[in-house]
Order: C-alpha cells, then structure tokens, then sequence
C-alpha cells in the first residue's frame, strides 16, 4: 500500500483501477536534411492537421464543459498561426538544416522556457499551451495518434501531466478521476476537472516507474491523498463513503422544486455563480432560483482584442432569455489582478489585486465600458437583467458611473435602439464601501458582497499566496460584523443585500447569515441544493 498527498482540485472519492498515461519519448532526433522548403512545408501540413484537430476539441469541449474551457483550443488554434513561433522553426531549419520534427521540439522548448521564467502568472500558465501545441504537431510530423481511450476501463487517470486537449478528448465516461505529478490547481486542465466534475489531485509525488495499470487506488479529494494498491479493509471503507454520498446526492435531488425556507418560515433567495453562457445550464440542472453573479470578464478572455458590442449583447441576451425571467445579476468587467489580458495594455503591477482592475478600468477608459453598458442594457428588454459594478470605493465613483449610464442611455434614444433600464447594484467587496455602505445603499438599488477580496483586503491577506493559506480567515469577526453593518445599511435604505462570495455556500455560515437577513446568496451551481437543504434545516 502507498498513500501520497497532493493538492485537491475537485473534491469527491473515488475507488477504481489505475490507467498510467506515460508520455512518449520525447527526445526527438535531429537529422540532417537537404531540402529546406520541404521540411517547413512538412510543418505547414502539420499545422493544417493540427488546426483541424483542435477545432473537433473545441467543438467536444463546447457540449462537455462550457464555452469558456472550450476557449483554450480557439488560444492553440492561434498560437499555431503565431508569426514569431512559425518563424524561429523555419529559421532554425534552413539555417541549420534540420528535420522538422527536432526544429519543432526545440524552439517549442525554447518558447515555453521563455515564458515560464516571466513574472506574470498569466504568461507563465503560456508556457503549458505553448509545449502543447509544439507536441501536437511533432505528433503530427510522426505520425503518432492521440491519446486512445476506445478499449479503456472506466480509471483513475495517472500521469506526470495532463495538457488541456489531453484531457478534453478523453472519453468523460471513462474517466474516474485524475492525478498527476505536476499541474496548479489554476491550470487549463484543473479548471476542466472541475467542469467535469471529477475529482483529481495534482503535486503528488509519485514515481510513475513504480505504478502500473492495472491496480486499484482510491483518490480521496477531501483529504488530499491517493493511496495505491489499498487493503481490502481500506476498500471496504471507502465504498461505505462512496455509497453514503451517492445517497445524499439522491437526497439533495429530491429538494428539486423545494422552497429555500426554514422551519420557522423565512425565506432567503438561493441563486448560482457563472462564468460562461453554457454554464446556464448547470444553473437550471441545479434548479437555482436565478443567476446572482455572471462574470462578464470571461467574454474578454482567450481572445486577442475587444469583445464586440454585438458579441456581448447576444451572450447577455441568450442568458437572459434562458433564464425566462428568473433574475440575471451580471457584473460589469473585473479584469486585472489574477486576471490579465495582453490586449487591453495593462502593464506590470507590483501588487495588481490593489491596482488598476475592475471599476477603475471602466472609469479610466470609459469606451470599454460604455460598449458593455450599451450591450447590457439592450439585453435588459429580453429578461430580468441587473448589473452590478465591482471594486466600489467611493459615492464619486458610483456618480461618475451613472453620468456614463446617462450618455449611454441618451446615445441610445438617439440611434432609436430599444433598451431598458436595468436594477443597477455595486459589489461590497473593500472595506471603505462598508464604512460607507449607509451613504451607498441611498444611490444604488442593491449590494452583492464579494466575501473573497473582502477578506483578502480586510486582512491584509494576499489570497493567491499559498504561503498565507493560514492566515487567510473568511470566518475572522471583522468579517462577519462588516457583513451585518452592510446588511443593515441596505435594508434601512429599503434595499435588499446578497454575497456572492464563497462564504456564501458554506453552511456552517448559513445560519448566521439568515439571523443578519440576508436576502440572497449566490454559490456555485453544484452548491444550489446543500444550501438549500441548510436552510431547510434551520430554526432561524
């Protein structure tokens, strides 16, 4: 028996057979050639193959996870087309004149050591995409397959790594879940495990050489660990634990169509987080009561330039429509800080989760964000649309947003373009909009409290540093009292409050924040119904 930790990236348990994807070979030989045009159109030709390969993922990865993970292969069809990376090939070919696979091999090397040495988390996550891409068209130039996964078992997927088409042309249904020795739990690949929801470890140490296909491990993402080859008192355990969440899973469908009410009457709203259009779809599964938070930002993401108008307005539009008058709370672009697009120049930041993002962005170049308010309010008159504005700090800026709103709207009466006013909010999400919460809840319609950058800025605690994990405290007092002096602000306004952070599924919280009265909590599609089900508990 072994047991090995690791980083969890999608919590469940399962126990299975082990299939051990070993990578290729990778040393490819270097071999002198005679015909340069030759060797780069080999590389033409493979890049074709590739490009259509990649466009069959995007279009599995479309129906299986969602417009927004499906979004890497459109990034690899890309980087394919890139001048820089095509043009140190074919200059290394016919300077040196080398076979196109060894040409191929180092410079996607050289690219990917390249940005994995920047300081920007975004780059560097590059450097995965651009050793994906170059393997794809060695394949390509060798004539070796794709991953085969026909005559496989349903398994436990072991590797040393997992590329993102890797891990999207694999059969979902075969899949048990995933563990590799390399990975971060921000990667392409860990944000489709999630998506899939299979449960998949990543950093555990493991020696490929001393596991085999074949034999039985359980990958336990509550704990953190994986244990190869278990005693049959281990499997005994685990299948006990296996069956108990299969039926709370069975119990927590039965809530399907329940009301969120406790067992002495209060009701509380209970609606779903998005980050996509496709993702609706686990909102209704899920049977939430509306969408409480749709990040926008993600229409900006895995593309090289602006969204359109048009563009945004059928995303919102198609939400909107599909949610058949269940309320749409869309928040406006949160770019910056963990999230970085080349396009819109953002330059380097010493600390960017307290720089030039979200709001600021908008005040500071308001055609972006007068193109998103046009596209948001004509997709206002297909639905129950509301917008809320993120990173609030001040009454000034929520007046210099609703002087932009009035141009806006003034442009549209113009053009005679049909629209509607939408119920506009702000997000609570720093400590100087809850010291002033009482003046903001008099100019807006509502408050979504964002508990994630709350905490991060309340504490001083950076939460993307692992280093600070412990200090990192969603339950410290100042939180809560920041949440109920929030609430009550609102609610003396006539104004009604929701959180959209993570705090929000957590039901050990559940009660606390009924007791406060919170009249709205946003959670993750896959949270709509164990909420549901600690309302229904409570005696609040």
């Amino acid at each position: 028996m072994l047991k090995l930790s690791g980083k969890s990236v999608y919590k469940g348990i399962v126990l299975g057979p082990v299939t051990v994807l070993g990578k290729e070979d990778a040393q490819i030989k270097r071999t002198k050639i005679t015909d340069a045009d030759a060797e780069i159109a080999r590389v033409g030709k493979a890049g074709e193959q590739a490009q259509a390969q990649l466009q069959k993922l995007y279009d599995k990865a479309l129906k299986e996870v969602g417009e927004s993970s499906a979004a890497i292969f459109e990034v690899h069809q890309m980087m394919l087309e890139d001048d820089d990376y095509l043009e140190a090939i074919h200059n290394m070919i016919r300077t040196e004149m080398v076979n196109a696979e060894y040409a191929v091999a180092v410079t996607g090397d050289n690219f990917s050591e390249m940005f994995a040495g920047m300081d920007n988390d975004y780059m560097k996550a590059r450097a995965a995409d651009i050793k994906d891409i170059s393997n794809r068209l060695v394949r390509n130039l060798t004539g070796r397959e794709d991953i085969n996964d026909g005559n496989m078992e349903p398994s436990i997927i072991v590797a040393d790594d997992l590329s993102p088409s890797e891990t999207v042309q694999m059969d979902k249904e075969k899949i048990l879940a995933f563990v590799t020795v390399h990975g971060s739990t921000n990667s392409h690949t860990a944000i489709l495990a999630r998506m899939m929801n299979i449960p998949a470890l990543i950093g555990v140490p493991i020696d490929l050489n001393e596991i085999h296909t074949g034999m039985k491990a359980v990958v336990d993402g509550q704990k953190g660990e994986v244990i190869f080859d278990p005693s049959e008192e281990i499997c005994v355990e685990v299948e006990k634990r296996v069956r108990e969440e299969q039926e709370k899973l069975k119990l927590l469908q039965s809530l399907k169509g329940k009301e969120n009410v406790t067992l002495s009457g209060k009701t509380i709203k209970i609606f779903a987080n998005i980050g996509s259009v496709s993702d609706v779809g686990y909102v209704l599964e899920n049977d939430a009561g509306g969408i409480g938070l749709f990040r926008s930002e993600f229409l900006y993401l895995g593309r090289n330039d602006f969204p359109t108008e048009e563009e945004q307005f059928q995303a919102y539009k198609q939400v909107a429509q599909t949610m058949a008058g269940k309320n749409v709370v869309i928040r406006t672009l949160d770019i910056g800080a963990d999230k970085q697009v080349d396009y819109f120049n953002l330059g380097k930041e010493d600390n960017p989760a307290m720089g030039y993002r979200a709001i600021r962005i908008c005040l500071k170049q308001p055609d972006i964000f007068r193109t998103q308010l046009r596209a948001l309010f004509r997709a206002a008159v297909y639905g129950n649309i509301s917008v809320m504005y993120p990173m609030i700090t001040s009454v000034e800026e929520v007046r210099q947003i609703q002087a932009i709103v009035s141009e806006v709207k003034a442009e549209l009466d113009e053009k005679e373009i049909p629209y509607k006013t939408p119920e506009q909010g702000i997000m609570i999400e720093t400590p100087a909009a809850v010291m002033i919460s009482d003046e903001l809840a008099e100019i807006v319609d509502f408050f979504s409290i964002g508990t994630n950058d709350l905490t991060q800025y309340t504490l001083a605690v950076d939460r993307q540093n692992e280093k600070l994990d412990d200090f990192y405290r969603p339950h410290h007092k100042a939180i809560l009292r920041m949440i109920k002096m929030t609430v009550d602000n609102a609610h003396k306004c006539g104004k009604w409050v929701g959180i959209c952070g993570e705090l929000g599924a957590d039901p050990e919280l559940t009660e606390e924040f009924l007791r406060m009265g919170v009249d709205e909590l946003s959670v993750a599609p896959s949270m709509v119904l164990k909420v549901r089900k600690a309302v229904r508990e409570s005696e609040v």
